[in-house]
This record gives structure tokens, sequence and C-alpha cells, in this order.
């Protein structure tokens, strides 16, 4: 593709991302979510703003010691976007305090009081006393920052209490120490025994502060101030293609590195002694341009994702998962082997993904188990179906993405794990990342090998599976199988380069060929357009801002091609334009799961063609990563996308317009309320229920 000189007008990556939160703080702000999940969108804001300093602002701020505009595709020089993104998150920090206190409010109308060291009882004292004693003393370490000539690391992700000291009658002489929370190790809440119908919660730090006078009675101070405060570290793992160093030893370096990171933002209570914050600020090298956040009590809210449920009087489930309809009887091969089945999370349950693998694992006509796993859950019981396969006799190769950002040091452990049974473990192929959702398993039928597996759009994590939505299509589809096995050629012979992916039948691989394909499937729409024939695109993914296909959707819009999005996060896409014959309509769904699918539909004069893909429309998947985007052919099944594809177009009650000014206003239509993702769970929900009473689908 030409890079034109005059570049095509987008919204700026970060500030469409920051409009992203801003639409998971509407819904902490949403009275109509129960409390206790409106506390949870206030921990994923704070988790997601959190990254996005570790890794967004970083970038920038890196670029602009290089002073290089080039290598990050921006419109605008890094500064300008800095400032903009510096007035953003005062402004949603000040919001996210206004709805964390509105909310603490209608906790106290329920009886639930977060209280602090200062309003404990007798009998709460000595809990919170014994409680320390025996639970959180051991893990803590106070530092005495002043006669330490070097200032200790302070890590990232953690929040330590800064603590001044001194003596009533000697005012002048203050003390200051340091101490991290352990909240990894213990936990950030404690429940205090129940009163007279109330719960009442204290804070880890509380606590702590709390026995502050025990914790430093060696020196016979009397006055204690502490306040809590962060740093949020520098976390890019710049990992080039250098070949000549060891992908793992790079990693571990990596992560040793990103503890040591450049701080990007330091959060600190504003009622924080002066002293102290000038003391902190100069040891740690920061100036006032280094994002100084001045905030309240509480800091590092990601943690409130875990606030404790059983606060909560029996508040109303999530709706259970079902299992798929075609799989409650049989074997989860015959079935797959016979016709393509399609998951949908989080609505269908979770179980066949590891139960195809469990089967494998102990079919003795099964010889090789071969999968990518980029996130796995802490006790992954895929990874236990595997090793059982090794344990079995069979040849097992699992592609471990050890670069999956925040995970890598999870996923070096289930390296040496699986290595120690005997799996073959590939790591990663030098600046290509591993995205795709793959699994192949290679059995014996009658004499002839058959391949079946899966191809999905989101990770094999069953933790996760709960709260995100995304597709899994298991299929014995020989030219996707075989497709399948091409992929995974290449992942264990990357060394020979990416033509192997070229030979791709009917999966469009990513890296590159994808970008083709996807231009290719939007000229087909342009000229059905051009000769007036019906012409349209729905696509819904996590993000898009891939200027060359927002290019192309430009063009499609300016023919007459209908363009229908759905995109969860970043859209650098404007959808307001005089030129385009149909206006674009673009929408966002933030609700109680995380939209993580993507599908690709284009109508190609009413053949429809359907995908489901690992890959958003980004520069990084379609050019850095190995990915995976699937043809659909099993004509229920691409019935089935496309009605759940409406249903979301049609939500006018957790959908946002995306629109040029970012304005996150909600969809409203007239005519009953859609909400889609309870919807699309009694669609499939009446689907398994006709398909059990008829035998069929």
């Amino acid at each position: 593709m030409s890079h034109h000189t005059a570049r095509i007008k987008t919204i700026a990556r970060d500030i469409s991302w920051l409009s992203f939160n801003a639409r998971v703080l509407q819904e902490a702000a949403d009275k109509s979510v129960p409390l206790r999940e409106r506390i949870r969108f206030l921990g994923i804001f704070s988790n997601n703003m959190d990254e996005f300093f570790r890794v967004r602002v970083a970038t920038l701020k890196r670029m602009m010691e290089v002073g290089s505009k080039a290598n990050m595709h921006l419109e605008s020089d890094p500064q300008q976007i800095l400032n903009e993104i510096q007035m953003n998150v005062l402004n949603q920090q000040s919001e996210f305090a206004r709805i964390w206190s509105e909310i603490q409010e209608q906790l106290k109308a329920k009886k639930i009081y977060l209280v602090t060291e200062t309003e404990l009882d007798r009998e709460q004292q000595e809990f919170v006393s014994n409680y320390f004693d025996n639970e959180v003393s051991p893990n803590v370490i106070p530092l005495m920052i002043e006669n330490i000539p070097q200032m200790p690391h302070l890590r990232d992700k953690s929040i330590y209490l800064g603590v001044v000291m001194w003596k009533k009658e000697s005012a002048l002489r203050k003390k200051y120490a340091l101490i991290e929370i352990p909240s990894r190790m213990v936990g950030r809440f404690l429940l205090l025994p129940d009163k007279h119908n109330e719960k009442r919660i204290i804070l880890l730090e509380d606590v702590i502060r709390f026995n502050l006078p025990e914790i430093f009675a060696y020196f016979g101070y009397d006055q204690y101030h502490s306040h809590i405060f962060k740093v949020t570290r520098d976390a890019e793992l710049d990992i080039e293609s250098d070949l000549s160093t060891n992908l793992i030893q790079k990693i571990e370096k990596g992560l040793k590195n990103r503890r040591k990171g450049k701080p990007v933002r330091f959060v600190y209570d504003k009622e924080m002694d002066p002293g102290l914050l000038e003391y902190l600020t100069r040891r740690l090298n920061l100036t006032k341009k280094d994002n100084l956040i001045p905030g309240g009590r509480i800091h590092n809210f990601r943690h409130f994702m875990d606030f404790p449920d059983s606060v909560f009087s029996a508040a109303k489930p999530r709706k259970k998962p079902f299992e798929h309809p075609l799989l409650t009887t049989r074997r989860i091969s015959d079935v797959v082997i016979e016709k393509d089945v399609m998951l949908h999370f989080p609505y269908h349950a979770f179980t066949p993904m590891i139960d195809i693998i469990r089967e494998a694992a102990i079919d003795p006509d099964v010889t090789t188990i071969k999968i990518t796993c980029y996130r796995l859950a802490t006790h992954s019981r895929i990874i236990n179906a595997l090793i059982n396969a090794v344990r079995n006799g069979k040849e097992v190769v699992v592609m471990l993405e050890l670069r999956a950002r925040f995970d890598e040091e999870a996923n070096l452990d289930w390296k040496v794990r699986l290595e120690e049974e005997g799996v073959k473990v590939l790591v990663g192929i030098p600046g290509l990342k591993v995205h795709a959702k793959l699994c192949m398993i290679r059995k014996k039928v009658n004499d002839r090998h058959v391949l079946y597996g899966f191809v999905s759009t989101g990770n094999l994590n069953e933790r996760t599976a709960r709260i995100y939505a995304d597709h899994c299509l298991m299929t014995a589809h020989p030219r996707i199988m075989g497709d399948v096995a091409r992929i995974f050629n290449y992942l264990e012979n990357s060394r020979f380069g990416t033509h192997t992916l070229k030979d791709s039948g009917v999966i469009i691989p990513s890296p590159f060929i994808v970008r083709r394909e996807i231009y290719k499937l939007i000229d087909e729409e342009i000229r059905n357009a051009r000769k007036n024939k019906k012409a349209r695109i729905i696509l819904k993914m996590n993000s898009l801002s891939d200027e060359g296909c927002i290019e192309k959707l430009y063009e499609a819009a300016r023919e007459g091609v209908e363009v229908k999005l759905i995109v969860r996060g970043i859209c650098c896409l404007l959808p307001d334009n005089k030129k385009f014959k149909v206006p674009v309509h673009a929408v966002s769904i933030v609700d109680e799961y995380l939209e993580h699918a993507r599908v690709w539909v284009f109508h190609n004069k009413g053949k429809e063609k359907v995908y489901i893909s690992s890959a958003d429309w980004m520069m990084r998947n379609l050019e850095h990563r190995v990915e995976a985007t699937c043809p659909i052919y099993d004509e229920n099944i691409k019935k089935e996308l496309i009605d759940i594809l409406n249903i979301q177009l049609q939500d006018n009650v957790k959908a946002r317009w995306l629109d040029n000014h970012l304005d996150n206003e909600y969809v409203s239509t007239s005519g009953e309320k859609v909400r889609s993702q309870v919807e699309t769970y009694n669609y499939l929900f009446n689907k398994t229920k006709t398909i059990s009473e008829t035998g069929s689908d």
C-alpha cells in the first residue's frame, strides 16, 4: 500500500482508549447496575488506567526522549497527546471520586460500612490487633528511608504507606518510614465481627495504621501521620527481533527491568504531609511533569474488583452457563467429527474446551495434540489434561506465548512444568506474538487420520471464560483443520519464514496475508455497491485503529456500502462524514460481560461470508502477530452469529454511539428495551430447548 503524504483523518488512539474507559466509568455511575457490580466497574476502570500509564503513556514519554514521531503512527506530536491525556485523566479521576462517594452513601443505606482505624470500638480494636499479630505482621517490613543511602526500589502495582512520626514534645525531629502493604499475601479487605446487622469492612492499610504504635514501639514516638501512595512504572518489554539472545533470558531480564522501569505516574493521598511528599518526589527523582496525581485516601482501587461478596444480601447471581445442546450425551470428538459446533461464551459452559482435550488424552486412537496458549488460568485444567496426554504416550505440542503482557511470569512457570512432563513447548517467534487460539488433535479412525480441534476468538482460560464474551468453533472440517495444521507447522519451523502460511487455503492467517484479504473482501462490497447491488459489512471487534483498514472502510462508505461496526474499545474511525453515501453505524457495548469476540460479515451478494478471528484491526494484529481468521461454513452457525450481531446492533440499553466527538451517548430507540447480553442469553437458551426437544437443529 502506498504511504500517502496526506494523512487520513482518524481519532488519536490513546484519546479513543480513554473514551472507552469513560464508558466503563458510565457503568459504575449507572444506578440500575447492582452496587456490587458498580464497585467492580470502578476496580476495572482503575486497573485499565494503571495499564494505560504503564504501557501507553510510558511509550509516548519514551518517544519524546527519542524525538521520533514516525514509529508510532501519530497524528500529532506526543506532547500534545500527553497534555490531552492529562486533562482527560484528571476529569475522569474527579468523576471517579464523585461516583465512589455516591456508592459509599448507598452502601451505608444498606448498613455496609468501610471503616478506618479511628472508627473502631473496643471489641473491634482487639479483633484488628489480633488479626495484625497473626496474619499481617510477618509480612510487614518497615523501611526507615532516611537512614538508607539508596532509596529502596518501589514496586509497581504495590501501594505504600508513607509514615511520619515524632514525639509531641520535640515536634521538629520527624522520622520518615515506608511500609509496603502486603495485599497479595493477606488480601485487601477484612470483615469485622457483625454488630446490629451491620457489616463493617476495614482495609488492610488501615489495619496497619492502627498498629503503627506497635510496629514502631522501639522508637517511643507518640504521634503518627500516614498516607498511601503508589508508583506506576514504564512496563514496556521491548523485545526486538534479536535472534542472538535467548527469548527466555530476555523475558526474565525484562521482568527484572520492569521492576526498575521509570516511574510514569506518582499517585498520592492529597492529605499527605508536605515534607514527606517533597522528600519522596526528590528521592524518586520525579518532577512536576511526571504525572504527580493527588488523589483520595484509597489507591490501587483495582483490588475492589474482589470486594467481599458476602456483605451483600443474596444478590441475584449471574445466570449460569448452560451446556451446548449437541454436547450433552455423546463424546465430544464423536460429535465434532460429524458436524461443526459453535460455543458462545459465557452463555455456553466452557467445559467442552477442557473435555475435548481430556477425552483425547485417554483416547487410544489419538496420537497428537497441538495447542496454542496465550493466557491461562492459575490452576489450569487444560494444562492438567495436556500433561495427562503426555503420560498416556501422546505427542503434545504447546505453543506458550511468553509475551502475553503481564502474564509472562506465570507462563514461564508453565513452561518449566510442561517440559518436565515431556511436552514439547514452543515459545514464540522473534518479532511476532502468537495470538491465534487454535487446537489440533490427530486421531486414527478406520485406518485413516482425522484432524479435529477448535479455532477460538478468546483465551483458553476457564476463569475469564465466565466473564469474556467469545466464540469458539469446534470442527473437523478438512480444509479448516488442514490450515490449522499448517499454522502449527509454521510455529514449529518458523525459522523457514512465513511463506508456509501463504499456502493456507481457507483460514486467513496474520501476519501480512490478512491485510490483503481484508482489502479484497471490502473491495468486493465496493464493486457491488457501484453496481447498485446491496452491499454491507458488519464488523465486531475490540479495537479498530489500523489506518489502512480505516481508509478502506471510508472508501466503502463513500461508495454506498452499508458499514456497521460494534467496537468495544479503541475506535479511531470517524463515523460522521458528509461524503459517506450511507452513514456509518458505529456502537460500543459495555455491560456485565467483556465483549471480546471478533466477527466479520460481508454481504457478498446475499451469500454471506462470515469469519471469526483472534485479530483486531490494529497494526500489531495484522503485521506483528500470528493470528487466525476462520471462515464459517455451517449455515446454522452462520445464522446464529448474524442473529447475535443483529441483537447487538439493536441494543438500546448498553450500547453507546461512537461518534466524532467521543460523547459516549447511549443509543436510545423507541420500542422495547433490548439489552443485548440478556437477549443473547435468551436466544441461545431457547435454541438449546428446541434442539433438545426435537433432537435436531
